[in-house]
Parts: structure tokens; sequence; C-alpha cells
């Protein structure tokens, strides 16, 4: 290689360099910010190729769409003394790079800005409204006067405060477990309460229908006597004019029930004298000694 064509090289190779060091690119997401020994000389929104003198500035890339920040959940004390454990999130976007360079320098540092800020109106806002409100519709008023004293305080680091919201509102988890503590006391208390009623009625029930039984079996008891009565009245009256009718059949017919109910079965003994009249009809068919 002849000398004239190593120093072409050398400045072409050199050239390069200068190029590269000179030229950035700026996306249409992004905005740049170009420094020069730590301060801010220029800033670029529009995307497009950029120049910047080489070795002496950098440039510092933000985004200029619109950032999230979620903060951790913290407690809040309501105005009814309630507690709740609140999660909330925030979008901005930065619309002054420059003042954004200068009070927060970085994402990460405007996030944690943010969080401290949100955590602290958050607990003044909701410090003066009831649990209902927070639970309610009036949680959008709430969270809108959230937003609008953020945004305020925010004002001198270069960004806008686009939307603030709830992520959750839950009760801590001692208070959760006091309350399911209370329920059960409570429903426990009750189903006690309701047995015990249960019992009473029970016995009232049971008590009417002894009494109601009692009754009708007497009811009953005295209605089956007067027709026994009755019954064996007429079964006399139907013997004794059997009997008179035919006085020997009837003590025939009597007799025979008499060997039926006192001799049942096939091994029945029954020991009596011969000469006992109640075997008058084994010795003859009329009955006669």
């Amino acid at each position: 290689m002849s000398k004239s064509h190593f120093s072409l090289l050398v400045i072409v190779i050199a050239a390069v360099l200068f190029l590269a060091q000179s030229a950035f690119i700026v996306p249409m997401t992004d905005q740049a910010l170009v420094l020069q020994f730590g301060d801010p000389v220029a800033k670029y929104t529009d995307p497009g190729l950029k120049f910047k003198t080489p070795f002496v500035q950098d440039v510092v890339v933000f985004d200029k769409r619109v950032l999230d920040v979620e903060t951790p959940p913290v407690e809040v004390i309501l105005a009814d003394q309630k507690r709740l454990m609140v999660e909330t999130f925030a979008r901005y976007k930065i619309d002054d790079m420059l003042q954004f360079y200068k009070s927060l320098e970085t994402e990460e540092q405007a996030n944690t800005r943010l969080d401290n800020i949100i955590n602290s109106t958050l607990r003044g806002v909701l410090g003066d409204a009831p649990l209902a409100d927070v639970l309610s519709d009036k949680r959008a008023v709430l969270m809108e006067s959230v937003k609008k004293q953020v945004d305020a305080a925010v004002t001198g680091f270069g960004i806008e405060i686009v939307d603030i919201r709830i992520v959750s509102a839950e009760l801590p988890k001692q208070t959760i477990s006091a309350i399911y503590d209370r329920m059960r006391t409570e429903r426990q208390r009750q189903a006690a309460q309701f047995r015990a009623q249960g019992k009473e009625q029970a016995q009232e029930i049971r008590s009417k229908a002894d009494k109601e039984r009692t009754v009708l079996l007497a009811g009953a008891g005295s209605t089956a006597q007067i027709s026994r009565g009755e019954g064996d009245a007429e079964a006399s009256k139907i013997y004794a004019a059997a009997y008179k009718r035919d006085p020997g059949f009837y003590a025939f017919y009597r007799t025979m029930q008499a060997y039926r109910d006192s001799l049942p079965g096939d091994n029945t003994t029954l020991v009596l004298s011969p000469d006992n009249e109640f075997l008058s009809y084994f010795k003859d068919p009329s009955g006669k000694k």
C-alpha cells in the first residue's frame, strides 16, 4: 500500500468516526436532550437525524409516551377511622424534558418522587372521606381531587399527570380477621338463639299433640265403652230371646262354645271329675246327667 493510499484510508476512518460521534437518530417515541459538559445546550422533540459536537456533547433520551407508575399498597385511615390498604397506579408524560432533567434527571427518580407525592396526597384526601364514599361512585370524585393536587405538586418537574386510579382497596389482614371473628360469633349466637326457639316450639307442639292424643283416646275409650255396653245389652237380649225359644239348643250352643274356649289346640289337658256337669254332653247328646 502506498503512502497516499494509507493517508486516504486514515482520512476515511476518521470521517466515519466523526460522523458516528456527531450524528444520532431520535425515534418517534422519544425526545432527546444534548448535554455539553453536563449542561443542556439543545433539545429535540421531533423525530429524525440530528447532529451534535463529537467527543464534547452527549445525548440523553427521554420517552415521549405516557409512562406508568405503580405504587405499593399503603395503609390509609379514613374519616370514620376505618383502615384500608390502598394500591394505586398513575400515568404521566414528560412535557418539558429540560425541566425534567434539571429536577429529576431520570425516570427512576421521577417514579420515586411521584410515589411519595401520590401516597401523601392520597392519605390527605381519603382521610377526609368515609368508607362508604371510597367504595361507591364517589371514588371517582376523590381520585380526581388526588389527581389535581398531585398535578399541582409536580408542576416544576416538567411532567403532566394524565390519570391516577385505585387498583385495589382492601381491609388490613388483622382487621379482616377481627371482622370474621365477630361475624362468626354473631352467627353462632343467632344459631343458638334459633336452636333454643326451635326446641321451645317443638316442646309446645309436642305438649299440644300429647294433650290432643289424651283427649282423643279418652273420647275413643268412652265411645268404645258405650258401644261395648250397648253391644253387650243387645247380645243379652238376643241370648235371652234365643233361650226362651229353644232352651235346649241354647244350652248346647253355649256348652260347645265353652268346650272350644277351654280346649284349644290338639294337646290341651283338662282334669275334671267324671260326674262334672261340664262333661254332660260327652256322656249324653242331650246333655242330661
